[in-house]
């Protein structure tokens, strides 16, 4: 990796595309500092700290801290993200949106319209929401329609600015926009959640006990990052084998190739989806203001909090652990179903005259590959919910309560790992383009 990228400052082209992400990844961090009119930045960070949960702590941690200072990014990417999933969705249920994906160049460039406008209507509807929400809490003081335009218009003019900024970064960038511009979010709040964590565990205790303490997080975290670069490269192939077949005089065919199927199958998706329906119940109880509330409604919304999961002191509450892994493995399950079609790979196998060794081609193959899919599922996601787990622990445990963990170190291990994939092939077009030229 650390080849690759001095490869790349020896060459103009990738040198300039570089700086090109550079530039974009200030304007982004100079935007998530930037304050709506008429908001006080301060007087919103006094009632996030005071109101602080896991339902708006995950959503801080994807914006890079611009949720808490409600700057004009505050709503960040996440409208992107939910309407391309939405979209993703749609495409298995509306066979219009199916076709426009089977349409190649043309249809995807269709999508990423429909993407586009999606992503825009979520945006307003977030901000709207957001504005009438805050408004009434008293956090926006002095409301009135004018103000509350404004407030909206930056916000849903904010999400479409890093939307912009994401396509541009895969346009004339390293590719990977809407990933990068995430990561840079996430990354951003690592400093402030090392420096918590020093405050905790290392400031004030004796030097032994200080550095025992520094050596053991360092080694959690390490442990961790391994393990998710074991999570996302690890990957099961399946062999195939094509039989020879005549075309003209000439015996063509016969090769061997393989299917790779990846043990992590739905990436990081399981766990932003069982997370954002979780913390959905919390951030409507705070906009209504009933989170610290008594009865049956504030002990569920206590069990879906993180906060309360692993806390010897209230383990009833860790019933939202348990919810929470059964949602983890049902989305694993149900998104690697809608990405990836058992019947339709047989199918192309056995029309290109190949076959798995050992399995009859068709629904026997279909079957097999079913068969297999299933087990690596478990398997990744089982992986997948230890890594999302540990930060829980220690949160319960320890009071380690920090914005990064499971979900966002794999997010940013995938991002890096994808980046410099994309930028050693960029590389290996350019050295192609250059060897034919000559």
């Amino acid at each position: 990796m650390f080849e690759t990228l001095k490869n790349v400052f020896r060459v103009k082209e990738m040198r300039r595309k570089l700086l090109y992400v550079l530039w974009m990844i200030l304007v982004i961090r100079i935007g998530s500092q930037l304050p709506i009119p008429g908001v006080d930045s301060d007087v919103f960070k006094e009632w996030f700290q005071s109101n602080t949960g896991d339902a708006f702590n995950f959503f801080d941690a994807f914006t890079g801290g611009s949720f808490e200072s409600m700057s004009i990014f505050a709503l960040n990417i996440t409208p992107y993200i939910t309407s391309s999933i939405i979209i993703q969705l749609l495409t298995i249920a509306i066979p219009a949106l199916e076709e426009m994906q089977r349409d190649g160049e043309e249809g995807r460039k269709k999508l990423t319209a429909i993407t586009r406008y999606v992503t825009v209507g979520l945006a307003l509807f977030e901000s709207t929401a957001m504005t009438i929400g805050f408004s009434r809490s008293r956090v926006i003081p002095n409301m009135n329609f004018g103000k509350g335009i404004v407030v909206v218009a930056c916000l849903t003019a904010g999400s479409a600015m890093l939307m912009w900024i994401g396509e541009r970064i895969t346009e004339k960038g390293i590719g990977n926009g809407i990933s990068i511009v995430l990561c840079v979010n996430i990354v951003s709040r690592i400093p402030s959640d090392l420096g918590l964590l020093y405050e905790n565990f290392v400031k004030n205790k004796t030097i032994a006990k200080g550095m025992l303490a520094a050596l053991i997080i360092v080694a959690i975290m390490l442990v961790v990052v391994v393990f998710v670069l074991i999570l996302n490269g690890a990957e099961r192939r399946i062999p195939v084998q094509y039989s020879k077949k005549m075309v003209g005089r000439k015996l063509m065919g016969g090769q061997s190739t393989n299917i790779p199927l990846k043990v992590n199958t739905a990436g990081v998706i399981p766990i932003i989806f069982a997370s954002s329906i979780m913390s959905f119940p919390g951030i409507i109880a705070q906009f209504a203001g009933k989170a610290n509330g008594t009865g049956i409604g504030s002990e569920i919304l206590r069990g879906l909090s993180s906060n309360n999961w692993c806390n010897p002191s209230q383990l009833k509450y860790s019933w939202g652990l348990l919810l929470y892994i059964v949602l983890c493995i049902f989305f694993a399950y149900f998104y690697t179903s809608i990405t990836f079609n058992p019947l339709e790979v047989a199918d192309n196998i056995k029309k290109q005259g190949g076959f798995i060794p050992g399995i009859r081609p068709g629904k026997p193959t279909s079957d097999y590959l079913t068969k297999i899919l299933n087990y690596i599922i478990f398997i990744g996601v089982i992986g997948l919910i230890i890594v999302a787990v540990i930060p829980f622990f220690f949160n319960g445990v320890f009071g380690a309560n920090v914005s990064f963990g499971g979900t966002s170190i794999i997010i940013v291990v995938g991002v890096i790992l994808e980046t410099v994939k994309q930028i050693e092939s960029q590389m290996l077009v350019r050295n192609y383009k250059g060897f034919l030229n000559n």
